[in-house]
């Protein structure tokens, strides 16, 4: 500091950092970044609470995707929490609120196995191009990659080793011989093992080079037959989560009128109104048998 003009007696005491603005509650806003009290206003970015250039560039697609929906009558676009990062975020934002500067942690997301890097194409691409962002081409070359590596995963999973082939490579890798004709897809679940131990084996080496397999499509073949286990449960968690978001709630709907839920849950339904059982499932404050007595309510 002494190098810079009129900071020649600066003193050091405590280095510190921070960052304080003005934020409008993103509890005010809707799932495509719309805000409640004012139609077709679209908020992104740190006004919403957030902080980090990622955080604000997420914010900042969705809501110009919606604010091109809105102008031409559309459908509004979101993404659900299990379906991309940017809908853990903007979930997070609108339902929970937030009293600090919000940043996207991959902790706060629930089904983290099936938000990869891998599948991020297969995810979205589909999203993008039903709201003509995406190419037919760009589907093409997505559903084509998507077409390879579940044909390898199905192939894996039907095709048997025998021992005198294998055990050889398990050796090798320090794992236990088998001593029976085994499925591939169960030698690559083995932690100890990964695909390109595999591809010298005459059977995957042939249907590899017919197929003309590239370097991502054995990565989400081995990703998917891996974590089998924990995806399937994770993808059954998205699906209960689902049975909740097709049941819509009234705009308005006055929760004064149902007694049977507490009175935290009443004013929280009241202050946030979410759109959905699914959202209202989430806000701080409503237990389970709140959303079982909104459930009754509902007819459902």
């Amino acid at each position: 500091m002494t190098a810079v003009k009129g900071f020649e007696k600066v003193k050091f005491f405590r280095p510190g950092y921070a960052i304080e603005y003005d934020y409008f509650p993103p509890t005010q806003l809707k799932h495509s970044l719309e805000t409640k009290p004012i139609k077709g206003l679209f908020f992104a970015g740190q006004i919403n609470g957030t902080t980090g250039y990622e955080e604000a560039a997420a914010q900042g697609l969705i809501a110009g995707i919606n604010a091109h929906q809105y102008h031409n009558e559309k459908a509004p676009f979101s993404l659900r929490r299990d379906q991309a990062y940017i809908g853990v975020l903007i979930d997070d934002l609108i339902t929970k609120g937030t009293e600090e500067p919000y940043r996207m942690f991959t902790s706060r997301a629930e089904y983290r196995t099936l938000l990869r890097q891998d599948n991020a194409d297969t995810r979205l691409t589909p999203l993008s191009h039903k709201i003509g962002l995406a190419t037919d081409e760009r589907l093409r070359v997505m559903e084509s990659a998507q077409e390879r590596a579940d044909g390898l995963i199905d192939f894996l999973r039907k095709t048997s080793i025998q021992p005198d082939q294998i055990n050889p490579i398990l050796n090798s890798n320090d794992t236990a011989e088998v001593k029976q004709s085994t499925k591939l897809a169960k030698i690559l679940s083995r932690p100890q093992l990964t695909m390109n131990d595999l591809i010298p084996l005459l059977p995957l080496a042939n249907f590899l080079e017919v197929n003309e397999s590239h370097q991502d499509t054995l990565e989400q073949a081995e990703i998917q037959i891996k974590y089998a286990g924990y995806i399937e449960k994770e993808e059954a968690q998205a699906k209960k989560l689902d049975r909740l978001e097709s049941i819509k709630i009234p705009d308005g709907f006055d929760y004064n009128n149902i007694q049977s839920i507490s009175t935290e849950a009443r004013q929280k339904l009241t202050e946030i109104q979410p759109k959905t059982l699914s959202q209202a499932s989430r806000i701080s404050g409503v237990s389970p048998s709140d959303i079982s007595v909104l459930l009754v309510h509902m007819g459902r």
